[in-house]
This record gives C-alpha cells, sequence and structure tokens, in this order.
C-alpha cells in the first residue's frame, strides 16, 4: 500500500500475513533498479524487513506484487515491476463507491467487513484521519476527511510566525495548558477527540450492531487518549493495524478465483 508518507508493505505466505513493515518512499531512480532486480530473482533490502532479509534464501522469485495506491507518482514507478497487480475501486467488492473514494479507504473498509463482520465503520488515523462506514449489505454510507493529528501539529508550525513543532505526546496532555506546546497538544488532541466521539455516537444510532475498527498509524497513540478521555466509547473499538492487508487479501482471493 503506497500511502502519502510510507510504502506499506506485507508478506503473505498463501492467506496467511507473515510480517508487515513501513519504508520510506523511494526515488524513481532507486525503484527501477529495485524492480529490475527484484525481477531477475534478486531480492533487493531497499524494501526487506531485517525477517525477510535472514530469509532471503526461502523467498520464491518473481513474487507477484498486489499494489494499491493514493500517490500516483509512485504507483507509475512500481508498476515496472512485471508482476505487479494494481488494485482499483473496480476490484473492491462493495457497493456504492464513488470514483474519488481513495482505494486506501475502500481497502480497509473491505477488510473490516471480511474480518469482523458488516456493519463496520473504520476509523483510520493515518496522514489523514478518516471516518468509513457500510452497513450490512456491504454498501458504503460514505465518511468522512480531516487532517491527522500529526498533519494538524506540522500546519501549525508551518504556518504561523511564532508557533512551535511539536510532537504526539505518549500521555494525555493537560486541556488547560500553561505552555505554548501543550496548549496545542490539548487544542488538537481533545479536539480530535471529541469529533471521534461524536462520530461514532451518530454511526451507532443508526447501526447499533456495527463493528467499529480503528488502524492507521497513529491509531495507537489515539487508542490511548481515548481509553484516558472517553474509556466507555474506547471499549467499543477493535484495534487492527492490518486492515488494509486483509481488505488486499480478500481482492487476490477474488481475482485468483
Amino acid at each position: 500500500m503506497i500511502g502519502n508518507s510510507r510504502l506499506h508493505w506485507a508478506w503473505f505466505v498463501d492467506t496467511i500475513l507473515q510480517e508487515a513493515w513501513d519504508t520510506n518512499h523511494l526515488p524513481a531512480p532507486v525503484v527501477e533498479q529495485v524492480t529490475k532486480r527484484w525481477a531477475s530473482g534478486i531480492m533487493p533490502e531497499e524494501i526487506l524487513s531485517p525477517l525477510l532479509v535472514s530469509l532471503r534464501s526461502d523467498i520464491p522469485n518473481q513474487l507477484p506484487l498486489y499494489l494499491a495506491s493514493v500517490v500516483p507518482e509512485q504507483t507509475k514507478l512500481w508498476q515496472a515491476y512485471p508482476f505487479a497487480k494494481v488494485i482499483t475501486l473496480a476490484d473492491v467488492p462493495l457497493t456504492g463507491l464513488y470514483p474519488t473514494l481513495g482505494i486506501d479507504r475502500a481497502l480497509a473498509l473491505l477488510g473490516a467487513g471480511e474480518t469482523f463482520t458488516y456493519p463496520a465503520l473504520v476509523i483510520d488515523a493515518g496522514t489523514a484521519l478518516t471516518f468509513t462506514g457500510a452497513d450490512a449489505q456491504h454498501q458504503l454510507m460514505g465518511g468522512a476527511i480531516l487532517p491527522g493529528l500529526g498533519l494538524q501539529l506540522q500546519s501549525l508550525a508551518k504556518n504561523t510566525g511564532a508557533l512551535p513543532a511539536t510532537l504526539l505526546p505518549t500521555q494525555l496532555p493537560p486541556r488547560w495548558a500553561r505552555q505554548t506546546p501543550s496548549a496545542i497538544e490539548s487544542g488538537v488532541i481533545y479536539t480530535v477527540l471529541a469529533g471521534i466521539r461524536d462520530f461514532i455516537e451518530d454511526w451507532q444510532s443508526q447501526f447499533p450492531d456495527s463493528q467499529i475498527i480503528l488502524t492507521g498509524g497513529d491509531s495507537h497513540a489515539l487508542l490511548s487518549y481515548l481509553q484516558d478521555q472517553f474509556p466507555e466509547t474506547a471499549r467499543q473499538l477493535i484495534a487492527d493495524p492490518h486492515l488494509i492487508f486483509w481488505g488486499i487479501r480478500s481482492v487476490r482471493l477474488k481475482v485468483e478465483g
């Protein structure tokens, strides 16, 4: 999965996930060399996790690569690998999908529904924070998008003259801060938490038996904050970092019959 910030990898043997890891986006010349070596049977270390490096002799040549992307420029680079299959919305067996829906959201929703049953609401805490829901008939009901926690913090530092850069704290910050960095953390985090609870409550008013699954790079921090601020809400969430990969697995099974 090519995300806005990183490449997200998963290694499957048949339908069993062996390992998942992340790498940075690679520049075009590096991807060109990587895909050439990979196609010739040389597994490039630029994309391998430490475990796969140690198991290199056991990895078969010409591995199929199922690829989904929200970054068109990166998509083109990896299509040079001859065993790549690009997943599009047409491959996702959900109804009601609209043309501009991100493939990452569609795959995460598919993965959630197929793994935890429908109806399902996915809260993806990545570069963007998204809400995406489907009903019991596997139909997309809609969702919402806002800047993720990290992006909100970064935007204040980048687009103001005096506000400092700050990172996500390990614990829920004080609501009424007495220092500027803490005030930024408080404003972003408490507002996001209140918004998440509101979206969940509205969704549950329509689909009271729905599963609610939390995923994405900031999901661990977000779940910790919710457990402190809204423990009842937090107890209703299922945390799963691999929803998109479960969605890709479902598409692969559909494609291969």
